[in-house]
């Protein structure tokens, strides 16, 4: 791996939440790796907090929470060594001169300015980096979803930091790509012969992407009642996976190669019209159940939310690619809050053998298929039918071949902000989204959302702790699927 080069990362929002749970104990990770020069410094700008000390302070104690074992109180006394905090208001371009003056100390270094803030203060924060001269060629700029609230207005955030910052320094961010068993995805199909020939519509049923939650909305009821589950999922993670899944053979792993394919895909789904939004989608919103035991109110009784809220903490869609190599196979996508499990995966389910001379098992749908499991453990699992021993008859039984990525590379795996913050130092911009997949993944959801708001009926309700809405599986059966929990 190429080593990386000096840096200052600088990070917008140095305060909040992402900051503190996610960015800081990446970097400390890579620290402790042994993976970051030891010149690279981290600013973190913010206001609620007073000074750099009290600062440091806040950042321990976070950090320790969310780094369990890897926390070390030397490695992290170095790591804090990196650290400066800045109190200023973002907003206001004066505080601006204090950020140019610590950068131009070192004017050679890769600046990276990372954007974990609200998608309001995106264009402010761009407007003054660029007036005070922080906007040259070794500058990288990381936007967190989400990009808006519809295409309009991701448009506008889009068009106002490409004002200050061209598109190669424009990093938007999607933690989904940064996943080993996603990158592994792009190994096994364009690595090896043997799924190629196989990946297309003559020999693949069906494709289902899950990516479910067991939390609620976590003290964030305000925002996420403003968004819902096809905003804050599905336009990005899903139809991200469903790129990676769908994509046609790139002509090398460069950037610009893999985005081009993906956003092919983007431009070949089928539009959802109003017409077909009751048969193609389902919205649900969790009422008051059980999770691991524990009771949870309903959506509507959590804080910030209004009781007469429609907003969907649930959805699922039937998505279909119009290509040659796709035509006719469902792309199902499923996302929820408050559900059974916390699970992400990607299923490839193969079609059956156009004649069995054996007594098939019980459940003989979907017994070859690829299991691509995101979280909470990283795994690739190929199922398949084998003998079952003994016996004077050949029977078949379910059996897996199985690439768990612990048990096989017995080495640390790098989280997916680990992996993407020092692919943005190092310039790789592959594993990110560009402005025209933006817009395409826009212009696809957007439809849905204006059916929803026109529609008069309310969201179907589904019990926390559940697998959602009946309407769910409504959806497959009528094609004569079923998800991989009901099979």
């Amino acid at each position: 791996m190429a080593a990386i080069s000096d840096f200052d990362v600088v990070l917008f929002g140095g305060t909040g939440d992402l900051v503190m749970r996610k960015l800081l104990p990446a970097l400390y990770r890579q620290h402790r790796a042994g993976n970051l020069p030891a010149a690279g410094r981290i600013l973190c700008l913010g206001r609620t907090i007073a000074d750099h000390n009290a600062y440091l302070l806040e950042v321990q104690t976070t950090s320790r929470r969310y780094l369990g074992g890897d926390y070390d109180d030397a490695i992290w006394y170095s790591f804090a060594a990196r650290i400066e905090y800045l109190r200023m208001d973002l907003r206001e371009l004066a505080g601006y001169d204090g950020l140019r003056a610590r950068l131009l100390e070192h004017p050679e270094r890769v600046r990276v300015y990372y954007l974990a803030t609200a998608p309001s203060l995106f264009t402010e924060i761009c407007q003054h980096l660029a007036a005070v001269g922080l906007n040259g060629q070794n500058s990288r700029v990381v936007l967190e979803k989400p990009l808006g609230h519809d295409l309009a207005s991701s448009r506008e955030i889009n068009a106002a930091v490409g004002r200050h910052f061209s598109e190669n320094q424009i990093y938007r961010i999607d933690h989904y790509l940064g996943k080993e068993a996603v990158q592994n995805l792009l190994a096994l199909r364009f690595g090896n012969t043997l799924f190629e020939p196989l990946w297309r519509r003559e020999w693949i049923a069906s494709v289902q992407i899950t990516v479910t939650e067991t939390v609620g909305v976590e003290g964030r009821g305000d925002f996420y009642d403003k968004t819902g589950a096809l905003r804050d999922m599905v336009q990005n993670h899903l139809l991200q996976l469903l790129c990676m899944v769908g994509m046609e053979p790139p002509s090398n792993i460069h950037a610009d190669a893999v985005r081009d394919e993906k956003l092919k895909v983007l431009r070949s789904l089928k539009p959802i019209g109003a017409n077909e939004v009751d048969t193609k989608a389902v919205r649900g919103q969790y009422k008051a159940g059980a999770v691991d035991g524990e009771k949870v109110c309903a959506y509507a009784d959590e804080e910030g939310i209004a009781p007469d809220s429609r907003t969907e903490t649930f959805v699922a869609l039937k998505a279909e690619i119009d290509t040659w190599r796709w035509a006719g196979v469902p792309f199902y996508l499923r996302t929820g809050k408050r559900m059974q499990e916390r699970l992400a995966e990607i299923v490839v389910n193969f079609r059956e053998v156009p004649h069995c001379i054996f007594d098939m098992p019980a459940c003989p749908q979907f017994a070859n298929r690829l299991v691509i499991r995101l979280q909470p453990d990283e795994s690739v699992r190929l199922y398949l039918l084998a003998k079952q021993p003994g016996g004077d008859e050949i029977r078949l039984r379910p059996v897996f071949l199985d690439l768990d990525f612990d048990e096989t590379f017995k080495t640390r795996r790098p989280d997916a902000y680990e992996r993407l913050l020092t692919d943005v130092i190092r310039g790789r911009l592959t594993l990110f989204m560009r402005g025209d997949e933006l817009e395409e993944a826009w212009k696809w959801v957007e439809p849905i959302l204006e059916a929803w708001q026109a529609s008069y009926e309310t969201p179907k309700i589904y019990p926390a702790g559940s697998w959602g809405p009946a309407a769910s599986t409504a959806l497959l059966s009528r094609d004569g699927f079923c998800w991989p929990e009901e099979s």
